[in-house]
């Protein structure tokens, strides 16, 4: 499941939601839901649970919302809702920015976890970001994941 959390994105401007997905698919994955949100908690949230309660979701990929501006609260909607946090996760992605950015690195609330037996990221929605987030991290451990998920 694919969520992009935004005030301004729709389904033909989304280019990070679009890329998420092209990667996913590329990869073999496929794609079983994928929704545009207003940044609003209560929206994220309902959006988060609707994926978990669908059998055919194994993993949700949320983009945007994640930075520092009051409208940004993804982090909060999806923080409260992680039963076991992948710390390593937002760490090593805002280590990874770093080497591409630099300094702003620090303002990214990436995170990760798991949420009723699904796995959750959570990343910014930049299209940059998503590239890195995706190719770097994810992909590479999604598979994996999902299998330690079924022990």
């Amino acid at each position: 499941m694919v969520i992009t959390c935004s005030d301004t994105r729709t389904r033909d401007t989304d280019t990070s939601g679009r890329r998420i997905m092209h990667l996913l698919k590329d990869a073999g994955h496929t794609i079983v839901d994928y929704y545009i949100v207003k940044d609003e908690p209560a929206k994220i949230k309902a959006k988060i649970k609707a994926g978990t309660a669908n059998k055919r979701i194994h993993a949700i990929i949320i983009n945007g919302g994640t930075g520092i501006s009051r409208r940004d609260s993804t982090f909060e909607a999806v923080d409260g809702m992680l039963e076991k946090r992948l710390d390593g996760f937002g760490e090593v992605f805002r280590y990874l920015t770093y080497q591409e950015i630099g300094s702003p690195a620090i303002m990214s609330r990436a995170t990760a976890g798991i949420i009723k037996g699904r796995v959750l990221f959570s990343t910014p929605g930049s299209e940059n970001a998503v590239r890195l987030a995706m190719e770097k991290l994810i992909l590479p451990e999604l598979g994996h994941i999902l299998q330690q998920l079924r022990k």
